[in-house]
């Protein structure tokens, strides 16, 4: 189970339906973010947060993981990444805060760090908690992949098992230059920490992924455009790579013969 807060990024429509503002008087809401900086010109400026609303958010992650464990969930991914409530506070692109939770590094961590510890205190120590990132910005004067390996040595010792290495998305001008393992580097660099790190971005091959394993860049593999192309990539995967043990769905069995 992925939480989130889309933070100034919230109330719009659906991806399929170009993330338009949904005014209040649609049916929309007033944003908020750490700072009153609109990610761009087509959106609404978000409200700043005060202590107490921050601290409510805190207790409202801490809720959700409550309800991710008795609904059966076995891994939480703190979602801190593409721009959302978590990656405005580290980003100091987004974040022009003056008081504990602005300005310096450790202060934009703050947030992040209470929302790790408030779901750690609920959540089972032998269940896994993941943390996405962007572990850059992309962006003169924005976080950086320095910040993220500070970042890995900063929470592997707070309860987070595993941080999934992803990018961009805090600010709207952001030149990324997409392409096949673009984002490895990150994991790689993370995973220097200590701290687990998982791959992401563009992985589309049992090859490719495969590699990145075995090269040691990173300890998983996150898919998910590939997954929504072939649901059944796992077993295609096993397959191309000689692993003849990967369980089949009993229904499926007779496809599992090559003839």
């Amino acid at each position: 189970m992925q939480l989130a807060h889309a933070g100034r990024k919230a109330s719009v429509t659906e991806p399929w339906n170009h993330d338009k503002l949904i005014p209040v008087q649609d049916g929309g809401w007033k944003t908020v973010a750490p700072s009153p900086v609109a990610f761009s010109d087509e959106k609404d400026t978000p409200l700043e947060l005060n202590v107490e609303e921050i601290k409510k958010i805190v207790s409202d992650f801490k809720a959700a993981a409550v309800r991710a464990l008795a609904a059966g969930f076995k891994i939480i991914e703190i979602h801190g990444a593409h721009g959302y409530l978590i990656n405005e506070f580290l980003s100091p692109l987004s974040n022009k805060r003056t008081d504990e939770y602005g300005g310096s590094y450790e202060n934009r961590a703050r947030f992040l760090l209470e929302i790790i510890a408030a779901i750690r205190s609920v959540w089972p120590d032998e269940l896994p908690l993941f943390l996405r990132i962007s572990a850059s910005d992309w962006s003169d004067g924005g976080w950086t992949v320095a910040d993220s390996v500070k970042l890995g040595e900063l929470v592997k010792n707070r309860g987070v098992d595993l941080i999934d290495c992803s990018s961009g998305g805090v600010v709207s001008y952001a030149k990324i230059p997409a392409k096949p393992n673009y984002q490895v580097p990150f994991a790689d660099a993370v995973r220097k920490t200590g701290i687990l790190t998982g791959a992401v971005g563009i992985i589309v091959s049992p090859e490719q992924a495969e590699e990145i394993l075995t090269n040691g860049q990173a300890d998983l593999i996150f898919m998910a455009r590939e997954l929504l192309r072939d649901p059944y990539f796992p077993m295609r995967a096993a397959r191309e790579l000689g692993y003849d043990e990967m369980p089949w769905p009993v229904q499926y069995e007779r496809a599992k013969r090559k003839k």
